[in-house]
């Protein structure tokens, strides 16, 4: 039986300081509500927002009350994408408590989605300073680390937050994926377990389908990919990653079909054009790739492996200028393109 998947969202906020416990609804007084609103966990992001804007417009609370509520609206903020606004929330929570370290892992956050990655780890920094085990303000950090390539400090920034909390399954999928962009599968497949094991999800399947693909372990990544399709048939992804394993097996009428699952499902994805075009070729049916190979062009032109392709399907037809032009348009995209100066060659052309 396929385990259930849930879709998970990286995790960012620190954790909510609950509201003490209080009387009936009816019988609070509105700052109280508003304060339960905007404190409480259970409280929905459109709750919280309304709660903290109450507090902080009626100038109800302040201290570390005032920086907890500022805090939380900037997390909301930042949730919608307002991250102008987030920042400034932020910045007068900070101004309210320098002491609180949310403030700083928050800001981070959004320093981060706005790629201030530089001033993203500075607040990350100042969040570890104020509370050494702040296990998600270590992971944030360890994010941005691997956003600006530094993937050695990334891992040792995921290993700090899974060594604070070693039930961290979003710790363990970051790390898999910064091991996996060193080209270390082994250790990247450990983590992607770890973090199925502990919290499965279709991103942790994906990812770890991927590693086993790089490893060249076709059936395990097949399988992966299958829980994807299995647990949500909606996602494009796991028909276009099952459709590129089926193509690797040589399957070819298997990998079509996903591939036309996948299309469907997201006709704005040049690399499903892009593969389906190749299946076509392996069957001969020249015509279907070329339309499937433009439409990966007129998606997304700088494909130059799909240019060559497409000289491939000319030079098949019979198209001998065609196909030299599609091969020196592969080389304005990526100067000395082995595989067009080899078909070029092949051909008896000059690039």
């Amino acid at each position: 039986m396929r385990p259930a998947l849930s879709i998970i969202r990286l995790a960012a906020a620190c954790a909510l300081i609950a509201a003490p416990a209080l009387a009936p609804a009816q019988a609070r007084p509105a700052i109280e509500k508003a304060k339960d609103l905007c404190m409480g966990r259970g409280s929905s992001l459109a709750e919280r927002m309304t709660g903290c804007s109450a507090l902080i417009d009626a100038r109800a609370v302040t201290g570390r009350d005032l920086a907890v509520a500022l805090c939380n609206r900037g997390y909301v903020l930042t949730e919608q994408k307002e991250y102008r606004r987030a920042l400034a929330d932020l910045d007068a929570g900070i101004e309210a408590d320098r002491t609180y370290p949310c403030l700083f892992s928050n800001r981070g956050r959004a320093y981060g989605f706005l790629d201030q990655l530089d001033k993203a780890i500075a607040d990350y920094d100042e969040a570890i300073r104020l509370d050494p085990n702040f296990a998600l303000a270590y992971n944030n950090r360890g994010d941005a680390w691997r956003h600006k390539g530094d993937l050695d400090r990334a891992i040792e920034d995921f290993s700090a937050a899974i060594r604070i909390n070693p039930q961290y399954a979003l710790a363990y999928g970051n790390r898999g994926e910064a091991f996996r962009r060193k080209g270390d599968q082994q250790h990247a497949i450990e983590d992607f377990t770890a973090e199925i094991a502990l919290r499965p999800s279709l991103n942790a399947f994906l990812n770890r389908g991927n590693a086993f693909r790089d490893l060249g372990q076709l059936d395990k990544a097949l399988a992966d990919y299958g829980v994807v399709v299995e647990n949500a048939p909606q996602d494009a992804r796991g028909w276009r990653n099952r459709g590129l394993i089926k193509l690797m097996k040589n399957d070819v009428a298997g990998g079509i079909a996903d591939y036309d699952k996948a299309i469907r499902l997201d006709p704005t994805d040049a690399d499903s054009f892009a593969n389906r075009g190749l299946a076509f070729r392996f069957n001969k049916q020249i015509d279907k790739a070329l339309r499937d190979f433009d439409t990966a062009l007129r998606l997304n032109p700088k494909l130059a492996i799909v240019h060559v392709n497409r000289g491939n399907m000319l030079k098949d037809k019979g198209d001998r200028n065609g196909a030299i032009t599609a091969y020196r348009t592969a080389l304005t995209i990526v100067a000395g393109f082995k595989p067009a100066l080899d078909s070029l060659k092949e051909i008896g052309a000059e690039p």
